[in-house]
């Protein structure tokens, strides 16, 4: 399942005096079975394009496809809630998504407001929190009583009980430690590989550099770059220019380069930089 953005133009508060345009004709493609990654700069669009591809907005001019589905400034509510079961949204702390009582309840109350019996919601429940690592002994527990961390987890095994096809994640390491962020991504990395399209917003270019197949470069509303990470981040001087960066290793490869060291091309991970340096 393919989503298509069309010269999509999207303003906040559309006819009052506190209007802002936040999308400038956007075009953006992101392809079945990818990982794409979305980066930019605070204000530079990121959040408003992830709650267009999953029915929370609707563009002000332009179109937006997901699967057959065309979304357009005329679409409503009702026209678009199954856009919500194929792509999930997984916010910036998702643990304050949580509210049921019990963790098994609250994964399972996806499926049941879609029309699953209790029996299978709870079956997909315990599957999906198998899945992010959730032992069975906290499933009648309050989601509330668990670690910031664990409750994350809860939230996006609450997602992934909707079987979509795409999750789109938005910064969904913010506030974890290394080996919690580290957990988290190679999470999704697992789901990447199973077959899900993955779609990521975050500040981390490390993250783009080990997991995106290809990343789109947002300013100020509109998409400045678009390529594979091993391309858009040989433009150093051009990324720093808008506050984005590069990845670390990327970032010590170009010092180096001012030093007189040569590289073919900077490489972008350290596993990339290992291989240039044993056998140049």
């Amino acid at each position: 399942m393919g989503i298509t953005l069309q010269q999509v133009t999207y303003t906040y508060q559309a006819g009052t005096p506190f209007e802002g345009r936040a999308l400038f004709g956007v075009d953006l493609e992101i392809c079945d079975g990818s990982y794409t990654a979305i980066i930019g700069h605070t204000g530079s669009g990121k959040s408003t394009i992830l709650q267009l591809l999953n029915g929370l907005n609707v563009p002000t001019s332009g179109s937006v496809f997901i699967d057959q589905m065309e979304i357009t400034s005329t679409s409503v509510n009702k026209d678009i809630k199954q856009v919500r079961k194929k792509v999930g949204l997984v916010f910036q702390f998702p643990e304050s998504q949580v509210f049921d009582e019990t963790v098994l309840k609250d994964v399972a109350f996806g499926p049941q407001n879609f029309g699953v019996s209790k029996e299978e919601a709870e079956r997909i429940a315990r599957e999906k929190l198998a899945l992010v690592g959730i032992s069975e002994e906290l499933f009648e527990r309050s989601p509330f009583e668990l670690s910031g961390g664990q409750m994350r987890r809860v939230a996006i095994a609450g997602i992934l009980a909707m079987e979509p096809n795409v999750l789109v994640l938005d910064e969904p390491t913010a506030g974890l430690d290394p080996a919690g962020r580290k957990e988290l991504m190679e999470l999704f990395k697992g789901l990447h590989q199973s077959g899900m399209t993955i779609v990521l917003v975050t500040h981390l270019m490390d993250d783009v550099a080990n997991f995106a197949d290809f990343v789109y470069v947002l300013e100020k509303g509109k998409i400045l770059q678009a390529g594979r990470p091993s391309d858009i981040f040989q433009k150093v001087d051009f990324l720093e220019s808008i506050q984005l960066g590069v990845p670390k290793i990327t970032k010590f490869a170009a010092n180096l380069e001012r030093r007189g060291f040569v590289f073919e091309r900077l490489p972008i991970t350290l596993a990339e930089f290992t291989e240039v340096i044993e056998h140049g």
